[in-house]
């Protein structure tokens, strides 16, 4: 599925259907070139000239705007999906539809936006509802990925090195002498190639050490996990003199209720995650739909307001979305410069690049490409792919 389409304008020839005739009948009909929609704009309300020539600059910047939040809330519901990433398509819809099918489509939100609003205010509407979806995202995933990262933390303690995990789950209570008021037991992390140093030699590291006291509790690829009995008066001296043959003393007291409220924590981690998963990935989903439907109509505005600039008044011209064949953009390109190109001398040739310096406030020039018609892209693929 090509992810791009371009939404134009031309203006109406005697009627506005005839526009669109000619241009389905150069391009669609006849060279399969590309499929056309008519993209329906409604009777906007046209303010002064010098009104449309500064909202045509904040468009431009509200365009950029809405398109990085939609884009923010897409790839926000990729990273939450996880595994289920295969369904991401189906929840990215636009007004309980596909996003092609949105588009080709369209249909102005009159509840949302009244045409009886100045179309700055329709901007400011849209301006404010995309602030707050951006504002409420921030807020909801900085507390969902705390607790991702708290269980990812705690999860890592469970599975890492025996350097650095967590040792609750392998000891058990007969690892160790408890409630003696002279003896201790230490847990030491070996390296595995020194496993038969330290039984050979680990009753001698300082005195005082509970002869045949060690044994083996787990290994990993690299370590072992031996216990030792000792007297408390020597733990410190031994874990000095231990740590000097590589033996590394590992910090931890047996405490059957604090295990029991270490399990329990990473249990409730994943209650809370998989509770708030559910409201979480609706809400991504109802705000990536408002949010690419307030995109569509900034896209709609755009072309209202620089028609209206390029071809005058009264307003006549017919909005175009086309679906381009992949393999023939350039071929269509040409068509439509060679059906186009009377409309603007400088550019009849092909494209003005931003280069050369071509910048008419208020007639959008100061994009990266211009054509003698009004045109905008419209990239549907909202996620970004990873790299390969």
């Amino acid at each position: 599925m090509l992810s791009e389409y371009w939404i134009i304008s031309a203006p109406g020839d005697k009627t506005c259907q005839q526009t669109f005739d000619t241009m389905n009948n150069l391009t669609s009909k006849q060279h399969n070139l590309c499929n056309n929609y008519k993209f329906h704009i409604p009777d906007l309300k046209v303010g002064t000239l010098d009104q449309l020539v500064g909202l045509s600059d904040d468009l431009g910047k509200l365009d950029t705007y809405v398109e990085q939040i939609t884009r923010k809330v897409a790839n926000y519901l990729n990273e939450v999906l996880e595994d289920q990433r295969d369904k991401l398509h189906e929840n990215l819809q636009a007004n309980n539809t596909n996003l092609p099918q949105y588009l080709t489509r369209f249909q102005w939100d009159m509840a949302k936006y009244p045409i009886k609003q100045s179309l700055r205010n329709i901007a400011d509407i849209i301006s404010k509802q995309i602030g707050q979806i951006d504002g409420d995202l921030k807020t909801k995933s900085q507390a969902y990925n705390n607790l991702k990262g708290n269980l990812q933390n705690l999860e890592k303690k469970k599975s890492g090195s025996l350097l650095t995990r967590n040792l609750a789950d392998l000891v058990k209570k007969e690892h160790f002498i408890l409630d003696s008021e002279y003896l201790t037991t230490l847990l030491v992390i070996v390296p595995k190639a020194m496993a038969n140093d330290w039984l050979a030699n680990y009753e001698k590291i300082t005195d005082m050490i509970v002869p045949r006291s060690s044994q083996l509790i787990k290994e990993d690829p690299d370590y072992c996990l031996f216990n030792v009995t000792l007297f408390k008066k020597v733990a410190e001296e031994f874990k000095l003199h231990a740590r000097e043959r590589k033996f590394i003393v590992r910090d931890f007291v047996y405490n059957e209720e604090e295990l029991a409220a270490g399990k329990n924590e990473i249990t409730k981690l994943m209650t809370d995650k998989k509770k708030q998963f559910g409201p979480l990935v609706r809400w991504l989903k109802v705000n990536f739909s408002e949010a690419f439907c307030a995109l569509i109509h900034v896209k709609a505005l755009r072309v209202f307001v620089e028609s209206v600039l390029r071809y005058g008044l009264p307003v006549n011209f017919q909005a175009i979305l086309i679906e381009p064949n992949k393999k023939s953009v350039k071929r269509l390109r040409d068509v439509l410069n060679q059906l186009y190109g009377h409309l603007d001398g400088a550019a009849a040739g092909g494209h003005v690049s931003s280069a050369d310096n071509v910048d008419i406030p208020g007639l959008g020039f100061g994009q990266s490409e211009y054509f003698p018609y009004v045109f905008y892209k419209v990239n549907i693929e909202m996620v970004e792919q990873p790299k390969v």
